[in-house]
């Protein structure tokens, strides 16, 4: 319900220029006006005090979100997740307990885009823990802080224990922390970045056959079948049925069940067999010529 005021209140897109204009419009609150808010929200759910508490902390939000650009997602998206953070602060403050709400909303507004980069960072689970999770937001600054840089490569051993050391980490945790930020997963419909406009499923090899080679193969399929069929044709329907019977039907019945179904020996039914097999692979072969 508060979320669904908010954006009634300010029109959400993709201009963040805009955006800021329409969110610095609401006044900052005092400390009274602040106070006075929050205490008729939590004693009495004033849907238009809370509303104000809000949006009078938007541009609030906005700050936040821009501690996070170098991530490489979207501001706005990372705002509007903010937003959220900080609705929940509202329904959570207790106004009572003496402190700015501004204090108190910070760790909503931060623990929510924090959760947005982290689902949108990668398809892979990461950051499990409290220390992982802690690692992948502070890695940037630890290695700019210790070494002078946010170097992007694989780093040394003793880049490595330097940086495990001072985030209470194992040396582990350290190196694939760095290669997950090293490479994002990106979407397949991204953008190849070059004059063409295409998405980079346009340009990745597939290990699956061509539509060409595919047609082909279902031709030539075709081909063998009807051949097949034609030669079958011109046994006589004892000897098909034998053939068929031993290699086609998926069946392969032995020689002794044919004998019994027609009445002779095993060995009579072995020659109607190869005479059979010799008269197929004669009328294929004559077939095959002819092409």
């Amino acid at each position: 319900m508060l979320m669904s005021e908010v954006q009634t209140s300010i029109h959400i897109d993709g201009d963040i220029v805009q955006y800021m204009r329409k969110v610095q419009a609401f006044p900052m609150l005092s400390q009274e006006d602040e106070i006075k808010l929050a205490k008729n929200w939590y004693d009495n759910h004033d849907m238009k005090a809370a509303h104000k508490l809000i949006t009078s902390h938007l541009r609030f939000v906005v700050k936040i979100a821009m501690t996070f650009k170098n991530y490489g997602l979207s501001l706005m998206e990372m705002i509007m997740e903010g937003n959220i953070g900080l609705i929940h602060a509202v329904k959570k403050f207790n106004p009572n307990l003496g402190f700015r709400f501004s204090t108190y909303a910070i760790w909503w507004v931060k623990a929510s885009i924090k959760e947005y980069v982290l689902k949108s960072w990668s398809f892979i689970k990461i950051g499990t823990t409290q220390a992982q999770r802690k690692l992948f937001f502070s890695l940037r600054k630890t290695k700019r802080r210790i070494l002078g840089c946010t170097e992007n490569g694989t780093l040394s051993k003793e880049k490595v224990k330097l940086i495990a050391d001072e985030c209470s980490v194992s040396e582990q945790n350290v190196i694939e922390m760095n290669d997950r930020l090293m490479y994002r997963d990106k979407s397949l419909n991204s953008l190849t970045g070059d004059s063409s406009n295409r998405e980079l499923q346009d340009i990745i090899a597939s290990n699956q056959p061509n539509q060409e080679t595919v047609c082909v193969q279902k031709e030539e399929q075709q081909l063998r079948s009807n051949i097949l069929n034609a030669a079958l044709s011109t046994l006589n329907e004892r000897a098909r049925d034998i053939l068929t019977s031993r290699h086609l039907n998926g069946k392969n019945e032995t020689l002794e069940t044919l004998s019994k179904r027609y009445n002779v020996s095993k060995e009579r039914i072995r020659q109607i067999e190869e005479q059979a097999i010799a008269k197929i692979k004669k009328f294929v072969r004559l077939k095959q010529e002819s092409f």
